[in-house]
């Protein structure tokens, strides 16, 4: 049986060229109101116009890119688009957080792993390493809700939520205390303490905000509003 594979190695490339071009544009490489034109981009990356196309509507759906007449345009993050990401993730991951609660037997492995891949990480400097295993981490609780829709949307956002956290861990001197503080959302949701664990949770994702705040603040040079 003969299959075609190209579109799912089509996928895969635009996926690719999103992410990089994701973090280009929340690191502030691309400024807002650069023109994303598909003839240099396909040069740059290698790639055809089909990939970069791709990426750019998917990009587009994050809320980064906008399409006028002539073409896609950088939108890029603000402190407000901060804000608004981290508020908006605060009601989802607390929902979550409940419906994993409310679970009578949850498989605690993943989660175990995922905060020793942090220790690890930190441990060894390694920022890019610990990034994955901080996403994975939050992650598991939207898998583990056993909820499609609020996992869905999630997966809508984790991709702007990728390249904030691995611009801001790169930035990070010692990622030790952020590896405890998931260790301790871990040890209050497994010993079933509600009221410590949504305290936990609340708290690590207002530090996260403050810190991806601080260093876009770095990046512009402004203050935050």
């Amino acid at each position: 049986m003969d299959i075609d594979v190209t579109p799912l190695q089509q996928e895969a490339l635009g996926d690719r060229v999103a992410r990089a071009l994701r973090r280009k544009i929340v690191s502030g490489e691309l400024e807002r109101g650069t023109h994303l034109v598909e003839g240099p981009l396909s040069e740059s990356f290698g790639v055809s116009r089909g990939p970069i196309r791709d990426a750019l509507r998917a990009l587009e759906s994050d809320g980064l890119v906008e399409s006028r007449r002539r073409g896609a345009f950088v939108v890029g993050l603000d402190e407000n688009d901060i804000d608004e990401l981290y508020s908006l993730r605060e009601v989802l991951e607390a929902f979550a957080l409940d419906l994993v609660l409310e679970q009578e037997r949850l498989d605690r492995t993943p989660f175990v792993d995922a905060v020793e891949a942090m220790r690890d990480a930190a441990q060894r400097g390694d920022s890019a390493s610990f990034a994955e295993a901080d996403v994975m981490f939050h992650r598991l609780f939207y898998t583990a809700s056993h909820h499609r829709r609020l996992h869905a949307m999630w997966h809508t956002l984790e991709p702007t939520f990728v390249a904030l956290l691995e611009i801001s861990t790169a930035q990070d001197d010692d990622l030790g205390p952020s590896a405890e503080s998931h260790a301790q959302i871990l040890d209050a949701v497994l010993a079933g303490d509600g009221d410590s664990a949504r305290t936990e949770l609340g708290a690590h994702l207002l530090g996260a905000r403050s810190r991806i705040t601080a260093a876009h603040q770095r990046r512009t040079g402004r203050p935050a509003t």
